[in-house]
């Protein structure tokens, strides 16, 4: 009798064991912990339930599944090709910092699931690059960089704001077209150049004769304005005392009176 008391008990404490395993195993899997800077997203038999959980432990029922939905600003480059609007191929490395809606975690997971970046961001990355690209001419996109960054920002955002994603900022880390194309805008620089240099020297060349003229004009001017201004001070008396004053005292051979002409000789004669 004390026997079978003795084996009731064994089974009694097995139970319990049991039972108390079984308990600490549902208690577990009714606790869930979501690290800092996700979102958790619950789903029922597969079902996403309408609500999220913030970071933190948090109690669930132990059928129920959580997603962990990464909310941080996240950063992914990529290597885009493109065609500029007169048919030149362009390359570039569009560099996206975005973030999930952290209310709409449940929506994105239910609709995309987690791997939004390759399901939806890429595409619309490529498709906003593109658009905006065909829109400048090659030369244009060297000269309107930050211009075709930001066309290419706007569009974006506006179509992952349709899917619950948040830009926050964007940038052309690099733009490279084909060598052909390269060497021929350098091509053009040189002759550009050239061609303003040559300019150049044949302005300063102008621009020293007119200077040079001027001078000769200036010069000329005042000599004329000297002789004017001598010839009008000569008056007869003036010209008579000159005379007077460089005579060597030696008479002409022919002098004229008033009634007679005297033809004399030199004194050696």
């Amino acid at each position: 009798m004390k026997k079978i008391k003795s084996t009731n008990g064994s089974v009694k404490l097995i139970v319990c064991g049991v039972v108390v395993f079984f308990a600490l195993i549902t208690l577990l899997c009714s606790m869930v912990s979501i690290p800092t800077g996700h979102t958790g997203v619950i789903t029922t038999f597969g079902k996403v339930e309408n609500t999220t959980l913030d970071s933190g432990f948090h109690m669930k029922l132990p059928w129920q599944s959580v997603i962990k939905m990464d909310n941080r600003v996240q950063k992914k480059s990529s290597d885009l090709e493109c065609f500029s609007k007169d048919i030149q191929e362009v390359k570039m490395m569009f560099t996206l910092n975005y973030q999930i809606s952290k209310s709409d975690a449940m929506t994105i997971y239910s609709n995309i699931g987690k791997d939004y970046y390759g399901t939806i961001i890429t595409p619309l990355i490529s498709e906003a690059a593109k658009t905006v690209t065909a829109k400048y001419t090659a030369e244009q996109l060297i000269t309107n960089r930050a211009e075709l960054a930001k066309g290419i920002e706007e569009l974006l955002a506006e179509n992952l704001k349709t899917y619950n994603i948040i830009l926050v900022s964007t940038s052309i880390e690099n733009i490279d077209f084909t060598d052909a194309f390269t060497d021929a805008v350098e091509a053009k620089q040189v002759a550009q150049q050239n061609k303003l240099k040559t300019q150049t020297e044949a302005e300063t060349k102008v621009i020293e004769a007119n200077a040079a003229a001027q001078v000769k004009q200036i010069e000329a001017d005042a000599q004329a304005y000297v002789n004017n201004t001598v010839s009008q001070s000569l008056t007869p008396e003036i010209l008579q005392k000159m005379y007077y004053e460089r005579w060597d005292g030696v008479l002409p051979n022919v002098m004229s009176g008033d009634s007679n002409l005297l033809l004399g000789l030199n004194s050696n004669n």
